[in-house]
């Protein structure tokens, strides 16, 4: 028997809800019932998160009823933005932006509105005469444009 995506769905809705900082990045339920989830928060996660929704999910499905293996992880930090909540938790962080048109961009995410783009502020550095001088530019780039975005990590 086949899982119903709806019910699932619902579940970690729920969970969710009473997990009000944690958001859901992606959910896959394969043709053989592997259910893959990866969640992200505004404060980040932990072993506990992915720990307490799955154990949510166990407790509400019945392996009797329709058997199953279930996944629950964090989205990786290498790995491009796949909702708009990951724009907004990013929000005054380095991004690294890919466009659609092939050029690659890195800079400050100033803004993110849902449905529009976002705003990346760039700096480079100009020779002007004998002085190096820094250039701050904010340009806007609406989401069809981009490809992918990932976070720049920096240690």
């Amino acid at each position: 028997m086949m899982l119903d995506k709806n019910t699932v769905q619902k579940l970690i809705d729920d969970f969710i809800l009473e997990n009000e900082s944690i958001f859901l990045v992606s959910l896959k339920i394969s043709t053989s019932n592997q259910i893959e989830l990866l969640i992200d928060s505004f404060n980040g996660i932990g072993i506990k998160h992915c720990m307490a929704l799955s154990r949510h999910i166990e407790n509400n499905l019945d392996r009797e009823v329709c058997d199953y293996s279930l996944t629950v992880s964090s989205a990786g930090l290498g790995e491009p933005f796949k909702v708009f909540k990951q724009y907004q938790k990013y929000i005054g962080k380095n991004i690294n932006i890919f466009l659609k048109e092939g050029k690659e961009l890195i800079g400050k995410m100033i803004d993110a509105e849902e449905g529009k783009g976002i705003i990346l502020e760039t700096t480079r550095q100009e020779k002007i005469g004998k002085k190096k001088t820094k250039i701050i530019e904010q340009q806007s780039f609406e989401f069809d444009q981009i490809d992918k975005t990932k976070i720049v990590i920096s240690f």
